[in-house]
């Protein structure tokens, strides 16, 4: 740990613990009694979902209990205007609206993770799933507590590992395993709580183990393989697609009645596949012998991450005075990403910092909340080999916000304002940004059961390392990249309204949106070859872009008796992306999904069909994907006078149909996994 974030978490801890000392005693806030599901994320100071101007979905400790042991980006893929990076099963990030890379934060417990997952699409995000109680996703740009970086929307992964209340009974835990038949997976975890007097201390292991997973096709498209003038083998095995994943975790807090101090430690170790780097020099005949296979396997890549991260986090509550909590939290993290070439060791990437928050809830008056944040970010960025096409980069920021709410029930108001100052500087050059966003709504409950909704937004994204210095052959991507240091920030101002409808057995959202984007920064092809790596020459440039769309969920309780339902559900999303320069690339196309869903104290059973359409609206050097639906059935049972153990299973695509993800660059050489039987347990206690 350097000694500069040592000497600077001091001084901010220091100075926030001693202000907020002064300032008296001892309890929250009241809430509002029509808060049950409470988002935090993009509202400090909480709003039920039926009650937000944001977009957001939730998957919560239940949904989590049973969830696929899987990356980020798989494990969200499917929610309303989500979609997955689906790179390969070790490195998928979250695309929201059409957006991913520098444009969606993906965050851990409010903060950064201080990694290199937006520089490339494999890249894998340093977090896993499994550590999380909580995983909050925000859509749109609506999100000025986290700045320019979540302009696209953000995915909060919320753990326990400081905790901020003492465990039940004194202790507390969660037991889980599962295996998978598509690709000889395992998984395996648990987190432990215990109290202590004042001190609650943690202890969380997970580790997850797959091969390469099978298809239902050859994996190359037919579209790929009449390109090159190819046919299809009988191979059904997306090669080089295998994970190994290590993470441990602990942490300790001091709970009083007047708020917690915690600190806590994780580290994560993890190697990955990356399929397709060696593509071109497949064969596809059909009679491979054992000696093709030996060598291709020696000249694959693979990926090793090594992270290492320290966090700190705190509020304090007040009885009096106008505001109601304060609340500190920092992280610093020491990131290493080696690409292996076989067994050598190919390019480095290195990512080291911290990042800081403070924050103001002000007490609730007459329906008016609101928070004040000041947020601090210091990110050291480098490469070194051969695809090292972007310099060291150090990154600075510094960013002052407020989200204001008032709500009287039937009408409302919502507002928030921030400041942010962002600096890179690099061999290549420096740049320094200064930007300002804003954001404004209105809500209106004509009655009980609906909430209507208008929001505008103008948000303001400085450009990455990535789009001021690269220059480079990014062989991830299939092109030599080139940056452009005289970019200017990215300003998108965007419309969106809301429908929030619950009565009786229906529930209903709808959330419509239209966002311009002044100096879209996009990578676009320039028609020239780079002669040392032969890769296509892409260019990044600035453009105006739209982005348009709608995500629309309802369900309707179709019988009801004690503790047992059914439930008919349905959702849909659509997106429409166009740049001056033609249609955005690899934007997904329109889905909907139905589900019906049979609920009970003893087993639970779940029928879900998903259809995606095809895409032929595409960009340069895109393909069109074909259509595609998908049948999954699930259930678990609570088999034990203990509802809390908990056996179950999926079967996933039971069709065994043909997926390819529009959003991915590996669409076209690594379809989604065939068939698949899951199965786990999962115990808390």
């Amino acid at each position: 740990m350097s000694l500069a974030f040592v000497s600077r978490a001091a001084l901010l801890t220091a100075v926030g613990w001693a202000a907020l000392a002064g300032a008296a005693a001892a309890q929250n806030a009241p809430r509002p009694a029509e808060l049950d599901d409470v988002i935090v994320t993009g509202t400090p100071f909480g709003v039920t979902d039926r009650a937000s101007l944001l977009a957001v979905e939730v998957l919560d400790e239940e949904d989590l209990a049973v969830a696929p042991a899987s990356t980020l980006g798989d494990l969200v893929n499917g929610l309303p205007g989500v979609r997955s990076t689906n790179f390969a099963p070790g490195a998928s990030r979250p695309v929201i609206r059409g957006l991913s890379g520098p444009r969606v934060q993906v965050l851990t417990n409010g903060l950064g993770m201080i990694d290199a997952s937006s520089v490339s699409p494999d890249h894998q995000v340093a977090v896993d799933p499994a550590e999380a109680r909580r995983i909050e996703i925000v859509r749109g740009p609506s999100t000025l507590v986290f700045g320019g970086s979540a302009i696209g929307g953000v995915v909060n992964i919320i753990d326990d590992r400081i905790p901020t209340e003492p465990a039940e009974g004194g202790l507390q835990g969660h037991l889980s395993a599962q295996a998978s038949t598509v690709d000889d997976g395992t998984s395996f975890g648990g987190r432990l709580k215990a109290n202590a007097g004042p001190l609650v201390f943690t202890a969380d292991a997970f580790t997850r183990s797959a091969s390469d997973f099978t298809v239902p096709v050859f994996p190359e498209s037919q579209r790929l393989l009449d390109e090159e003038g190819e046919e299809a083998g009988d191979e059904r095995t997306v090669e080089n697609t295998f994970v190994e994943l290590d993470q441990y975790g602990a942490g300790v807090s001091w709970i009083g009645s007047r708020g917690y101090l915690g600190l806590s430690v994780k580290h994560v170790e993890t190697t990955y596949g990356v399929p397709g780097h060696e593509h071109h020099d497949e064969d596809h005949d059909d009679d491979h012998d054992d000696d093709d296979h030996d060598e291709h396997g020696e000249e694959s890549v693979s990926i090793g991450l090594e992270q290492t991260r320290y966090d700190l986090r705190g509020e304090l509550t007040f009885d009096a005075g106008p505001f109601s909590a304060a609340r500190l939290s920092a992280g610093w993290a020491d990131y290493e990403h080696t690409e292996f070439e076989g067994d050598e060791v190919g390019t480095q990437f290195f990512s080291e910092g911290y990042e800081g928050r403070f924050e103001l809830i002000q007490r609730e008056r007459n329906g008016w909340q609101g928070v004040v944040g000041l947020q601090l970010l210091d990110r050291t960025f480098d490469a070194v080999g051969d695809e090292a096409y972007v310099p060291r980069t150090q990154i600075a920021e510094q960013g002052l916000y407020t989200v204001q709410r008032f709500d009287r029930g039937g009408l409302g108001f919502e507002g928030g304002l921030r400041l942010d100052n962002r600096s890179l500087e690099s061999l290549a050059g420096d740049r320094d940004f200064t930007n300002v966003s804003a954001s404004a709504g209105a809500f209106f409950r004509p009655s009980a059961p609906l909430f209507l909704g208008l929001s505008v937004a103008r948000n303001e994204r400085a450009p990455s390392e990535v789009e001021l210095f690269a220059e480079g052959a990014h062989i991830a991507t299939g092109a030599f990249e080139v940056g452009d240091i005289d970019l200017d920030s990215e300003v998108a101002t965007s419309v969106e309204g809301t429908v929030h409808y619950a009565s009786g057995p229906f529930e209903f959202d709808l959330h419509a949106y239209h966002a311009s984007y002044d100096g879209f920064i996009d990578l676009r092809p320039t028609g020239l070859e780079d002669p040392d790596s032969e890769l296509p020459i892409f260019a990044y440039v600035q453009t105006d872009a739209t982005f348009r769309g709608y995500e629309a969920e309802a369900s309707y309780r179709l019988w009801e008796a004690g503790d047992r339902s059914l439930v008919l559900s349905g959702a849909a999303d659509w997106v429409r992306a166009s740049t001056d320069l033609g249609p955005a690339a690899r934007i997904p196309p329109w889905s909907v999904t139905a589900g019906l869903d049979w609920t009970s104290r003893l087993f639970d059973v779940g029928l879900e069909v998903r259809h995606v359409a095809g895409q032929d609206r595409i960009a340069a050097f895109e393909l069109p994907t074909d259509s595609y639906t998908l049948v999954n059935l699930k259930g678990s049972v609570r088999p034990f006078a203990d509802r809390n153990v908990i056996l179950f299973a999926e079967a996933a695509n039971l069709t065994d149909e043909e997926a390819r993800e529009h959003a991915s660059f590996q669409k076209d050489i690594a379809p989604q996994p065939g068939r698949s039987l899951r199965v786990g347990a999962t115990y808390r206690f």
